[in-house]
């Protein structure tokens, strides 16, 4: 189970990854996000301030919440941490089913063939 917070983040990131949230636009308000999300105000303002401690968004006192000026390479770190993050789970699934790693590492290299 994902905390809420979390999965806010998560969604914010990749709209601003993907190109959906672009640089100076504006977050919803946390009353208004928590409300629309029927959470708790405290929910979207941890997200929000662990999003700002990333470098994704930038918060200005009595305006709002807004998206960072784009750090490419913020943006691409965080798309290798997911990348990286995924294959250790592929990994570890690949183990419990009996893989070898030998076995796991001709997997992968058929697929980049691909």
């Amino acid at each position: 189970m994902v905390p809420i917070y979390e999965q806010i983040m998560e969604q914010i990131k990749a709209a601003i990854i993907s190109g959906e949230l672009v640089e100076d636009i504006m977050l919803p308000s946390v009353r208004g996000l928590s409300k629309e999300l029927k959470i708790s105000a405290l929910t979207v303002k941890k997200a929000y301030d662990n999003l700002e401690q990333e470098g994704f968004t930038v918060t200005v006192h009595g305006k709002g919440t807004f998206v960072a000026a784009s750090n490419q390479e913020l943006l691409l770190e965080e798309q290798r941490r997911e990348i990286e993050t995924a294959m250790e789970e592929l990994v570890v699934k690949a183990r419990r089913t009996g893989l070898m790693d030998e076995e796991i590492r001709e997997l992968f290299e058929m697929i980049m063939e691909e």
